[in-house]
Order: C-alpha cells, then structure tokens, then sequence
C-alpha cells in the first residue's frame, strides 16, 4: 500500500494494550512515530508530542490484525471484488495485514503477477502479502519456482481450492519448503471423495438430498502431509481452513513430533454447523463445509488448547449470479473480514469464557508467525505501527448490505454481535475509524 512520505506521530491514550508477544495486558499510552512504534508507557507518562492524538479510554488496543486467508479476486475477477474493496473490507474489520491467495485469473504463478499484486496503484488501504501458486497454474503437476516468487514477495505458496493430490508433487514441495523456510499451505480435501458433493455428509445432508463430504476426506490429506513434513527437517506445512476433528489429530500429532505443522480455523466453522443449512440458502455453503456439532466443539477446544495458531477468514466474496442459484450449483465461499472479530468475541469469549488475549494472539502473533511476517503482530518498540482499537462489549447488528466488500455472500447478514471495531491504523495513520 502506498504511504506518505511525510513525517507524523499518533499518540494513542489511555487505551488497554493487549499484546501478548510483549507478554503486556494492561492500561499503556503509545507513541506512533513515522510508521514504527515509538514508545509504550503507563498512562500519561510519554512526555513527546505528537502530530494526533486518539483517545482509547474502556477500549483494547491491540496489534494490527492479520488474515492469512483472503481471496481479493484479482487480477481477472474484479466484479465481485478488488483489491481496493477488498482491502476496505479488511480495514473495517480491524485487519492492518493481508494474505490473498493466488486462485485469480491468471493465478498468481509467476514473479511478475506477485509483484503487479503489491503495486500502489491496486489501491490497498491495509498491506497486502500474496501467497504464490504452488504448481504452475495451480494444476497440480509442476512445481513454480518458490525461490522466485519468494524473492518478490510472497509470504508462501498453495494450490488453495484445489489440493495437490499427487503425493510426489507434494513431498517435492515439503522439501524446497525446507530449503528456502518457506511455507506450503494445503487446501486439505482428497476431490477424489468429493466429487458433485456440496455440504458435509450427515442427518441434514440427507434430510436435504444433497451429497455430502465425508470428514476423512479432509483428515486423509492432512495425515498424509504431516507424515511428509516429517520426513524433511525444516519443511513447513500450513493446513488451510482445518475443520474436521480428525484432521486435529494429525496436526497435534505433528506437533508433538516437532513438525513445523500450523493451522488456521475460520469464523464460520467455530459459529456454525451443517445444521445452520436451511432451505437450501447458498449463503452457508462453503468449502471446506460447515461440519458436525462434534467436530466444531473439537475446533473450539483446539482454538483454546493452543493447537489452532490463526483465525484466518477465507473470505471468499461472489457477485449474486454465483449464489443465487440453486444450491449444488452454487460457488463455494463466502465473506468475512468484517464479522470475524464480533464472531470471535461473541463466541469463543463471550460463550466460551476464551480470555480476550487469547483471541488477540489467533489474530496477531500467531498468523505472524505462520509467515514470518517480522516486525508484525505485536507493538514492540520498533514494530511496525499497525494497530487494532476495539470495543470488547459494543454491541451491533451486522449489515451485509452495507458491507465495504462488493459482495455480500454471507451467512451472517442481521447477526447481533458483541465487539466492535473502532479504530484501524496502518504505518501509524488511521486508515478506519467506526462512525
């Protein structure tokens, strides 16, 4: 994203500092000064002037949020989002930073399309990091040249949408992975099990009449990629949008065998389950599907335990045409930036008693530490000064139709929700303030 060049500094005051790299949950002024953290002191101790001042008095202040996975749709696919709209959305929902996947038209393959992601002239309002197709075209088959797309700016590297099947392919993978420190990340589902199916098999898959996916179909994938990861000192594998209980199991077991192996878990898979897909609304189809109550109480313990590293959003956005249709026709995905952190709040602290440190580490530090994205997700002195401002108890009622993404594919439109936020600041400008 584009920044002034300008000098400026931002005081933010009497606001409760959340960081949990700095190991910090308590009431701290911080000094924002030409896009780096400045100074953190107890209230009313920083003694410099600033440019702006932003009053956090009851509010959370926090590192910039960071999304690992978001599809902005471009190039090639800009009328149901851009990069520009994309990045608003993101901005909204606290988010200061990024990941957008490579599935776009043409797939982000090469150097080239990496670098004409990052331009300013895409018109990002929050920084965007793009992960690189894994395979050239995302076919599955040939390797791209991670080193090169590494080189010019993507944080990692998938196939996402599509998994690479071809157990080959994939240990090849694992191993340039370990030779450059540079992640995989799997879209975890065998499409060989999976073929015409549109929401997770089970009572209501049947009640409905639609094919359903089973669990093991995601599970197999994973399992076999742990067992691949550890095979090669090193290698980093990052297991997309984890919803299955089974799958849990092999990356816990990876684990606890010293793999580089992380996960991220998604709002709507620890809000919802396969049951919420009534009257065959398109709005509650994604891929992977809304599971079974079982499997979301194994998510909700795993976001909890410390297995899960990231909430991450998998915001997919569709124009109507692709949804408005009947639903085994219908695209997978929907959008999420805007609601992640009211579902988060509302649900794994509100409903789960899960510690709000707890929930700012799934978006801070943890995400910051799948992709190496040093400086980020935490407010250190010297960090980058992206911050998050929130309100842990506003509460508010989403509206899709007044979303900032050019789609509102979700199963959230009218959702009452606690936690809200307030402000967003990026390189220390604000770049979002709630009305």
């Amino acid at each position: 994203m584009k920044q002034s060049s300008q000098s400026h500094s931002l005081l933010i005051r009497n606001g409760h500092l959340i960081d949990p790299v700095a190991r910090v949950d308590a009431l701290m002024d911080i000094l924002l000064r030409d896009g780096q953290v400045s100074e953190i002191a107890p209230p009313n101790k920083i003694r410099s002037g600033a440019d702006e001042k932003f009053d956090a008095k009851g509010l959370i202040v926090a590192p910039g949020f960071i999304d690992l996975h978001v599809h902005l749709r471009e190039p090639g696919q800009n009328y149901k989002e851009t990069i520009a709209s994309g990045t608003a959305a993101a901005a909204a929902g606290g988010f200061t930073s990024v990941c957008c996947m490579p599935n776009t038209m043409p797939v982000l393959d090469s150097p080239e399309w990496v670098t004409w992601v990052r331009q300013p002239q895409r018109g990002a309002v929050v920084n965007v990091f793009p992960v690189g197709s894994a395979t050239q075209a995302s076919k599955g088959a040939v390797l791209t040249d991670f080193r090169a797309l590494q080189r010019a700016g993507a944080v990692a590297v998938t196939d996402d949408g599509k998994p690479i099947l071809n157990e080959t392919t994939m240990r090849d993978a694992l191993r340039s992975s370990a030779e450059i420190n540079f992640p995989i990340v799997q879209h975890a589902e065998d499409t060989r099990l999976t073929q015409n199916c549109s929401m997770h098999e089970g009572p209501t898959s049947l009640r409905l009449g639609l094919r359903g996916m089973t669990d093991a179909a995601e599970a197999a994938i994973v399992d076999r990629d742990v067992q691949l990861a550890q095979q090669f000192s090193g290698a980093r594998l990052h297991v997309a949008h984890l919803s299955t209980a089974e799958a849990l199991t092999a990356v816990r077991r990876g684990k606890r065998n010293r793999a580089r192996v992380t996960c991220e878990v998604t709002p709507h898979h620890f809000a919802l389950t396969d049951s919420d897909v009534r009257d065959y609304d398109t709005n509650f189809k994604m891929n992977p599907p809304l599971r079974s109550a079982s499997d979301r109480e194994a998510l909700l313990a795993a976001l909890g335990d410390g297995t899960v590293d990231a909430i991450a959003t998998d915001h997919a956005p569709h124009a109507p045409h692709e949804k408005v249709v009947e639903f085994e026709r219908a695209a997978f995905g929907v959008t999420g930036l805007e609601t992640a952190l009211g579902l988060a709040i509302t649900v794994l602290h509100g409903r789960q008693k899960m510690p709000l440190a707890r929930i700012v580490e799934l978006l801070t530090a943890g995400p910051a530490r799948v992709v190496d994205l040093r400086g980020r997700g935490t407010l250190l002195r010297g960090s980058h000064a992206d911050v998050t401002i929130f309100d842990p108890k506003k509460r508010w009622t989403f509206d899709a139709a007044k979303s900032r993404s050019k789609s509102h594919n979700t199963p959230f439109d009218g959702w009452q929700m606690t936690g809200k936020v307030v402000a967003t600041i990026v390189a220390g400008r604000i770049v979002y303030r709630s009305s």
